[in-house]
């Protein structure tokens, strides 16, 4: 797919990789095609000689794509949301409904619209109903139940997901939902005061010559001549909107206490903008989970740590885990309102110090941190740093050459690549309207020093987030051999300010790469966790959780967890005995 991609220098990219060429290429540019084509959510896989011996190991993994066109259907599966959103009267939940079949595609599913399309086809439902109607009674709740259960058996529901619109209101309703099983994925509730709704409802005036619904404060008419012709409907008093919201008030607690699990409260008392970023948030994030779940059961025995990290090239499954925990945990720093934040994942594809490492690995990892702002509506500046130096000093890190090139020719989908921006490392790369920067492998070159660029670029940015991604900011020598001692205190207190909020870190005897003893993972916010790998069979293997600790545990930490003990930092004394047992 062929795509443009909008840069700071407004030069058009156009995506060049093909799956096909790519896929028994061995150079780092064809490996990287590869990966490049591979879109989040694709089908396409690594074509290994193991990948089928992988993929039979690892069905139990949790992942958010599928790397064998076997898993076709269990993967379309997965992408398909359900969702319940509820709210009182006037609490938005039309406005929010049009939005999320906008973005999502749902198939929108409204008692009011069923009853009145039944009525229209004149079927037997419909008779019934128009019965009740006639006489100025409610539908029976078995007969709605049985149109929405119809509904919901059409195709379209079942390739695109569905949205039930303020259904189910009672208990009722919600427990013949469930005995049909009918389970949603989320279930949206919009929050708003009684007094806000109020003021929402006797405010509406409508235009009985367009039916167009306007608002006296929040959408008033556009010209005097619509506001002389606006009326207000018979409904729309205080009593009355007082009395529909105590109504779903008596209902709604009841039908909350049914998807507790899936519950997910929604402050609508804001601009819709602002609601349906929540609300995107809570959809993607129930979308992610199910689409992990759905690479096979008994996950939750590992927690999160694949196994056979040392068959290389890592499989989809894998690679797509990791990304995934990078990016859930940069999506909570950003939430919790982080200004510095810093990812380390060092799996052996991304550990540039091993003769494995992949450059394509690290650019996919940045696309899909890229594309999990810019789906959030993020504008996101993806940055890599250029040339540093002059004359016959310049050059740049070797792990870094030609990535400018690479990100370029890579394919940012159609959905959000307006939002995504490529740039360099310095101040005047900030723009105005860019919301979060990302930084790929920040590092230092002999002779030169990232540290002065990234700091400007930093401080022009707040405070708007700045991720660095597997950065390496230690001094190095310059050319003539001597370590740059100028500054140095005052750039390693600047690097220890950004707050390190995703760590995966595999742990081997000192001095060497194999065998893996094990794992040293963080995702924020939760506690840093101690990994044991143990062999259980040939070529059989798990990671046990030996510890979780609240710091970056030290390596006496690591040994005691692997021994069974309580990590030592977690049972010395603190204070002033803590102390003194340290220099004793």
């Amino acid at each position: 797919m062929a795509l443009s991609l909008q840069t700071s220098s407004a030069v058009p990219l156009r995506a060049a990789f093909s799956q096909d060429s790519a896929r028994d290429a061995t150079s780092v540019s064809a490996a990287f095609a590869l990966r490049a084509a591979t879109t989040r959510g694709s089908q396409s896989c690594v074509r290994a000689g193991n990948a089928t011996a992988q993929r039979q190991q690892w069905r139990s993994l949790k992942v958010a794509a599928s790397s064998a066109t076997t898993a076709e259907p269990a993967v379309e599966e997965a992408s398909v949301l359900r969702v319940i959103i509820s709210g009182a009267p006037a609490s938005g939940k039309g406005t929010q409904c049009e939005e999320i079949v906008k973005k999502y595609g749902l198939a929108h599913i409204s008692t009011g619209d069923l009853l009145r399309d039944e009525v229209a086809r004149g079927t037997e439902s419909g008779r019934q109903a128009k019965a009740f109607m006639d006489a100025g009674q409610l539908v029976p709740d078995q007969l709605v139940i049985d149109m929405v259960r119809a509904r919901l058996s059409h195709p379209d529901t079942q390739h695109k997901g569905w949205l039930l619109d303020g259904f189910p209101r009672s208990p009722a309703q919600a427990q013949a939902l469930e005995e049909a099983g009918v389970v949603p994925d989320v279930f949206l509730l919009l929050q708003v005061p009684d007094s806000i709704l109020v003021d929402r409802v006797v405010g509406r005036r409508l235009d009985p010559e367009t039916n167009r619904i306007y608002h006296l404060t929040f959408s008033p008419p556009e010209s005097q001549e619509v506001s002389a012709r606006l009326i207000q409907r018979s409904d729309d008093t205080e009593e009355k909107a007082l009395a529909r919201v105590e109504v779903y008030k008596q209902h709604v607690t009841h039908v909350v206490n049914a998807y507790r699990e899936k519950l997910v409260e929604v402050d609508g008392n804001r601009g819709k903008h602002e609601v349906f970023a929540d609300i995107t948030s809570a959809l993607d994030k129930a979308k992610t989970d199910k689409q992990a779940a759905a690479a096979g059961a008994g996950s939750e025995a590992w927690r999160g740590m694949p196994t056979r990290l040392n068959d290389i090239p890592h499989s989809r499954e894998i690679r797509q885990y990791f990304y995934d925990d990078a990016c859930a945990a940069a999506v909570s720093a950003v939430e919790a309102g982080k200004q510095r934040i810093k990812l380390e994942c060092l799996i052996p594809e991304l550990n540039p110090q091993m003769d494995v490492y992949r450059i394509g690995t690290l650019l996919e990892l940045m696309r899909e941190l890229a594309f999990t702002f810019a789906r959030k509506g993020k504008r996101v500046k993806v940055c890599v740093q250029g040339s540093m130096g002059s004359g016959i000093f310049a050059g740049m890190p070797l792990q870094l050459a030609g990535t400018r090139r690479l990100l370029e020719a890579m394919d940012w989908g159609e959905e959000v690549s307006h939002r995504i921006v490529l740039g360099s490392v310095g101040a005047a790369e900030v723009a105005p309207e860019d919301d979060v920067v990302i930084i790929m492998a920040p590092q230092n070159a002999v002779g030169n020093c990232i540290l002065d660029d990234l700091q400007a670029m930093v401080e022009a940015a707040a405070p708007r987030p700045v991720i660095i991604l597997n950065p390496r900011l230690k001094d190095l020598p310059s050319a003539a051999g001597v370590m740059q001692v100028s500054g140095r205190a005052e750039r390693v207190a600047f690097t220890e300010t950004f707050e390190l909020c995703y760590l995966m870190r595999l742990l081997y005897l000192s001095g060497t790469q194999y065998p893996i003893l094990g794992a040293l993972r963080m995702r924020y916010p939760d506690p840093y966790e101690i990994y044991k790998r143990v062999d259980i069979s040939f070529g059989v293997e798990r990671y046990d959780l030996m510890a979780s600790l609240p710091s970056l545990p030290s390596s006496a930490d690591i040994s005691d967890a692997f021994a069974g003990k309580t990590p030592r930092s977690q049972t010395q004394p603190e204070g002033i005995w803590g102390w003194l047992s340290k220099v004793f």
